[in-house]
This record gives structure tokens, sequence and C-alpha cells, in this order.
């Protein structure tokens, strides 16, 4: 650090510079069935170098990696390279955050812990979780990370953030004659608690059972179909991206300042803020790539886009006296849906999808439905190879959102969004 920062200084065809380094310490934990295969503790320095060059009243920049086995020679023709190309890119000028040092760590009650230890006490919440008659765990790999994260560049910052957290890769198998269905599971968290790490892996191990008795129902039909977290945050991301600095200026965004996106609508109401950090998420964050500090940000209220937020770059673009800081996580607030209100109609509950396919431009949300729990107004029985659509501004105007709430990956809020009237195919 101390030596390509001295280059950087030393270089006077350079306006400014920046330098991201990521420090990994990891403890892994490698599982064949319940067999400890291979245990594998590594330590990891990534470091990459932004350099910003004024042009022709244009800024320009270009990035590149930095080894340990390069010489003081070797990082000198990196940045000489660097500048050359940098004054071929024709940015828009603006200037870099400013600000101080600063050292922060994410809370999580797993930093004082010996990873031996805790390794073990994760390995047996995940395997308490491999009770399904005909199903196992069929390999399952545990990483503990401590992450050391800086920024620092030409105009004074100088920040570290820390985190821990896990990463939990499992192979829930489900066989039955010869048969199999196998689900992927990734599960991240700051901090430990054995109780929700079975009841997670439970679930998946469930849903590989059920998807195995999957069958299609009867289509088409016109149903109100759940989403769960991970389908909940893509849907409000693109909401919260049509919002970004980037966007706007780009004049990429179908919604201002003001425009109702539940118009003449008579569901909950959406209210959704980007944030800095959720409780137990990996994501969370004191600052962003460019050392940024964040402000978190309401940028839907009841419905109405509220706020735009975004990078410190974008946001000078736009005038913002005070950029947010790209913000890496998102909060919804919860609706009025209880389970009862669930059951008053039929309706299908997705708990696996390829993805949900949203289109602003083209009114459209869809997707492969590839695990749901159909409830047909008495039983509720697992399908599977049926698709769906529906026109999204019509599912936003009428959507209803659960009273419980969860944190799962960047997101926290509701655990439920209802989307009524969606065509099953």
């Amino acid at each position: 650090m101390n030596v390509i920062r001295r280059l950087l200084e030393q270089n006077q065809a350079l306006s400014g510079w920046r330098i991201n380094e990521t420090i990994r310490s990891s403890y892994e934990l490698f599982f064949v069935h319940r067999k400890l295969e291979t245990v594998r503790a590594t330590d990891t320095v990534s470091t990459n170098v932004t350099v910003y060059v004024d042009h022709d009243g244009k800024k320009g920049d270009s990035s590149f990696d930095v080894s340990a086995a390069m010489t003081e020679a070797d990082m000198r023709q990196k940045i000489e390279t660097a500048v050359r190309r940098a004054k071929l890119v024709f940015n828009e000028p603006y200037e870099l955050p400013e600000g101080g040092a600063e050292t922060s760590e994410l809370p999580s009650n797993m930093k004082d812990r010996d990873p031996k230890e805790l390794g073990r006490q994760i390995a047996d919440a995940v395997f308490a979780a491999d009770t399904v008659p005909g199903g196992s765990i069929n390999a399952c790999e545990i990483f503990l990370y401590r992450d050391t994260v800086r920024v620092n560049n030409s105009r004074g910052i100088n920040k570290t953030q820390q985190k821990h957290w896990v990463m939990i890769e499992a192979i829930p198998t489900f066989t039955e004659k010869a048969e199999s269905v196998e689900l992927y599971e990734d599960h991240r968290f700051t901090d430990f608690d054995p109780a929700k790490v079975t009841a997670e892996i439970a679930r998946r191990m469930a849903e590989a059972r059920d998807r195995f008795t999957a069958k299609k129902p009867a289509v088409p039909m016109e149903i109100s179909v759940l989403l769960r977290p991970q389908e909940i945050r893509e849907l409000l991301e693109l909401l919260s991206d049509d919002l970004n600095y980037g966007t706007v200026y780009a004049h990429a965004n179908l919604h201002k300042i003001g425009d109702d996106l539940q118009e003449n609508g008579d569901g909950d109401k959406l209210t959704v803020t980007m944030k800095a950090q959720v409780p137990g998420s990996e994501a969370s964050a004191f600052f962003d790539a460019d050392g940024a500090a964040f402000t978190d940000t309401c940028v839907i209220r009841d419905g109405v886009a509220a706020a735009n937020y975004g990078s410190s770059r974008f946001g000078q673009y736009l005038g913002v006296e005070k950029p947010t800081g790209d913000l890496p996580c998102i909060r919804a607030e919860a609706g009025t849906l209880t389970d009862a209100d669930m059951k008053k109609a039929p309706y299908m509950d997705c708990a696996s999808m390829s993805g949900l396919q949203l289109d602003l431009y083209n009114d459209y949300i869809g997707g492969e439905i590839r695990l749901a729990y159909y409830f047909d107004g008495e039983k509720t029985v697992p399908v599977t190879g049926v698709s769906m659509s529906g026109k999204l501004s019509a599912v936003l105007a009428s959507l209803r959102l659960s009273q419980g709430v969860v944190t799962e990956g960047a997101y926290e809020g509701p655990r439920h969004l209802m989307l009524k009237g969606m065509t099953v195919l």
C-alpha cells in the first residue's frame, strides 16, 4: 500500500487516484455427506487501483490490479499504462469524495470465536436438519470469513471496515427408486444462531422432497401468487434502481420523484428504504467503493417515488448537495396480509423460481416456477413445471404485503408479497 501510494503521488499526470484493498482470512470445511474431507485456511489480499486524469475538459479513469509479486518497476509501468487508457475516456468532470481516517466494524457474535470450534458447531447445526426420510445432504461447504476492506484516495480518504460472516453451501437431496432431486442452498449470516441454521437447511430439505413429488397442476389458471424474500428483493430493487442517480442521469428512468407507482391501487402501499446496513446481512457496510459515507434514504413512500440515491459521481452530475452513497441494502415496511387472509382464496406460494422476469418499460412481470405450494381452497400440494405472467402496473396497484418480516441477504421486510390476478400456464 505504501509503495503504490508513493508511486501514484509522484505521477504528475494524475488528477486523482483511489486504492481499494480487501484482506480476507478464511477457515473452510468441505464435507461429502457427513464426512469431513478437507479443512483449509487461507489468507488473501486483493488490491485494485483506479487512476483519474483530467484532460480536454473531461475526466478519464482506468483501473488495474496489484499483486504481491509485482516489483516497483512493474507498478510504475501499470500506472503509466492506466494513464494512457484514462486519456481515452471522456466522462463529465466530478470530484472524488473527500474525508479523513475511519475504522469501523460490523457487529457479529462470531468475531472472537475460535474458527475450529465455530466451524464444528455450524456443521452440527447443518446436519441436525438431515432428518427427512429419503433425504440427505450430499455435499456441504462452510466458509468462515473475516474481511477487512480499505479505501484510500488522493483527497484524504483512509477508511477501513471489518466484517465477520459465514457462507454455507449445501446440496439437499431426496432419493427414491434410484431417482434423485438435488437443490442448491446458499445461506449467509453475520450472527450465528444454530436453531436458525437448522431451520433454514430443514426447509430446503423439505423442498427437495416436495420437488420430487410435485406435479404439474391443471392450467391455465388466474390466481394470486406469493413471492418470497429473494424475489421480493428483485422486484423492489427494480423499482429502486429506476430512482438511482445513474439511471436518472442516463435518462433511462421511467419514474420521477412524485410519481405514484401504485396509481389507483387498493392494496398495501410500498414504503422502501435503501440502507447501509440490515441486521445479520453480510452486504452491510459503512461506506461504498468510493469511500463515500452512506445516508439511509427512503426512495418510495406510501407507493410514491420519494427520493433518488446513488454514487457520489452521479449525484454530483445531478447537482445533489450530499449524495447518499451507493447503498447496498434494502428494507420494505410490513403490510396487512395475515395467514388467514391468504387462505380466503386459492393461491400459489413460490418456493423456487428460475428468476423473476421484470420489465418496467413493457409493463411485465413473470418467470418460471420450479416449485410452488398450491392452495386450492382446502388443501396444499407441491406443484412444478409452470410459469407465471402478469401486468406489472396492475399487480403493483393491488399487491399485499405480509405482516411477518424477515431478513435474508441484503433484504429486510415482509416474508411474503402477494401478486393478484397472475396468469399461470
